[in-house]
């Protein structure tokens, strides 16, 4: 059961999310790249920005393509050994994220995300899954995942929603620092959470790190992105870090190899021979 968990989390978010009511219409969010431990940094002298319309405009309009294939390098840390996994992730915009996992030259696993939810099959133990978001919320310890955001996290864009009214926007050494005044409620039909979110920007407004804090529990999600380059006009990172605190503890680091842009097919189905499993 903990290889299955391991292999969809990795499956189904990366790292990456089915948002309800006030959290169905997420945009993005980004942290200091210094990461949790590093919030303090002597250096990190924040000021004002003056241009804010430009900043909001670099951040929350999302890049225009139809379809993306990245090819991976996945390494998990769960406590329990996980080979390194090769991953295609193939995206296309706003209807599909389809995932196939291998370790060596097998197939290990394979899923699909849809804005309907999530599904996925791990072949080595002959199990799958048929379900929406929420058992992937409770995997990152959040609450507030859906499709939307999911796309945003593997392509390395803010996937909350921020507001001029609601944090406050710096500038420092690295580039844009976006903090939330005060706590974020987010709540969905199955719970209320409270969140103190960092972003960290860089000078371009490439995102570098989010962090996501429950103020009322350990939980703590932080996902990293550092390499960025420009493939076919469009920046996406080449290495992502998505770091999980609190009763679930977890470190997902994937290592982008490959960008390309062309149409490919994405097959699943489930062998009748499959059992179903409920993520509790």
């Amino acid at each position: 059961m903990k290889n299955w968990i391991s292999l969809l989390l990795l499956l189904l978010v990366l790292s990456s999310c089915k948002t309800r009511n006030a959290a169905k219409n997420t945009n993005g969010i980004v942290q200091d790249s210094t990461s949790i431990e590093n919030n303090d940094n002597p250096k990190d002298t924040n000021e004002p920005v003056r241009d804010k319309l430009t900043f909001y405009e670099h951040v929350l309009i999302p890049p225009k393509f139809d379809q993306i294939k990245i090819s991976s390098k996945v390494n998990v840390e769960t406590g329990s050994f996980i080979p390194t996994l090769d991953a295609t992730i193939y995206i296309e915009n706003n209807k599909k994220v389809w995932m196939n996992l291998q370790a060596l030259v097998f197939n290990v696993a394979r899923g699909i995300a849809t804005p309907e939810g999530v599904k996925g099959q791990d072949k080595t133990s002959k199990t799958y899954i048929d379900s929406d978001f929420d058992y992937l919320n409770n995997l990152l310890n959040v609450n507030f995942i859906d499709y939307k955001a999911l796309e945003k996290i593997l392509i390395g864009r803010t996937f909350v929603k921020i507001s001029d009214s609601q944090f406050t926007l710096t500038k420092n050494a690295q580039g844009y620092k976006m903090t939330s005044n005060g706590t974020q409620k987010i709540e969905t039909d199955e719970k209320k959470r409270e969140y103190k979110i960092t972003l960290q920007y860089d000078q371009n407004y490439d995102l570098l790190n989010v962090n996501l804090k429950d103020i009322l529990s350990a939980d703590e999600l932080e996902i990293s992105y550092s390499n960025w380059d420009e493939y076919n006009g469009i920046r996406l990172p080449k290495n992502v870090k998505i770091i999980i605190k609190g009763s679930k503890s977890s470190q997902i680091l994937l290592e982008n190899t490959k960008f390309d842009f062309s149409r490919m097919e994405t097959p699943y189905s489930v062998p009748s021979s499959y059992k179903k499993i409920e993520i509790k």
